[in-house]
């Protein structure tokens, strides 16, 4: 059985929490509240009522997970992330915004350790397919932008799963994409921000869950890649992926992609 512990109380917690419960070879043993928790106890949606507190480091003295799933926010995931290393914890990371400096701090610790970990941008099977099509696809076009959609509660933007897209482009291409320069702009900032010569759109509606489309531009043609999220659900089965290739892993992995035999 792996034993795993889960950050946060709110839809995706519970989610997650659920996907956990119904896994034959998982056992939920706790949850931790950054947002500050008025009772020890969290009772889950299905089954079980688990350990509740507000400090990763005493949950996991108390409770001894093998992996921590994160979907909270950035500013706690570095908390989070010193306190698996400390407490020999594998942390699965869906958290949108985690700096780098973070991630590097967990690579050369889960390397010292020879322990597990997972930073991805999407955990959604059709958009980690995207991101693997869209860097194939960089190779063959000048010019490319990005449109990501998410719901009005989402706080940064643009979205890490674009962010991600747009550096798998680039690095494919191996150079800046040919980006067009808009001589007279009506609105500051219309065209985005880029990377890689790469404009970058956000859009925050109701309505979405996650949304991207990825838009390449050529000579009498254009490839359009899409991926939408419509429910939640869509990013559980690579969340289940990533809590089993986690045990069998001695470093850190970075998106679903090697995880899958997208490599």
């Amino acid at each position: 059985m792996i034993r795993v512990a889960i950050t946060g109380t709110g839809q995706m917690a519970r989610l997650v929490l659920a996907t956990i419960e119904a896994q034959p070879d998982f056992d939920p043993v706790g949850l931790v509240e950054p947002m500050g928790a008025t009772s020890d106890q969290f009772q889950g949606d299905a089954q079980g009522v688990y350990p509740l507190t507000t400090d990763p480091a005493d949950l996991f003295k108390s409770v001894h997970p093998d992996v921590v799933v994160d979907f909270t926010n950035a500013a706690f995931t570095t908390r989070l992330v010193e306190a698996a290393l400390a407490h020999g914890v594998r942390p699965v990371i869906g958290t949108s915004g985690v700096d780098a400096a973070t991630v590097e701090r967990l690579r050369a610790g889960s390397a010292e350790a020879k322990r597990g970990a997972v930073v991805a941008a999407n955990f959604a099977i059709g958009s980690v397919l995207q991101m693997h099509m869209a860097a194939i696809a960089a190779r063959f076009f000048d010019s490319a932008e990005i449109i990501e959609l998410h719901h009005d509660r989402k706080a940064d933007a643009p979205s890490g799963t674009s962010l991600t897209t747009a550096r798998m482009m680039r690095d494919a291409r191996g150079r800046d994409f040919e980006t067009n320069i808009t001589s007279l702009h009506h609105i500051e900032d219309t065209r985005g921000g880029a990377i890689g010569g790469i404009p970058i759109h956000s859009v925050r509606l109701p309505g979405f869950v996650a949304s991207q489309e990825v838009i390449f531009g050529g000579t009498g043609q254009i490839l359009t890649l899409r991926h939408d999220s419509t429910g939640r659900e869509s990013f559980m089965p690579g969340v289940v992926i990533a809590i089993r290739e986690v045990m069998r892993r001695e470093g850190l992995v970075e998106g679903l992609a090697p995880l899958v035999g997208l490599g």
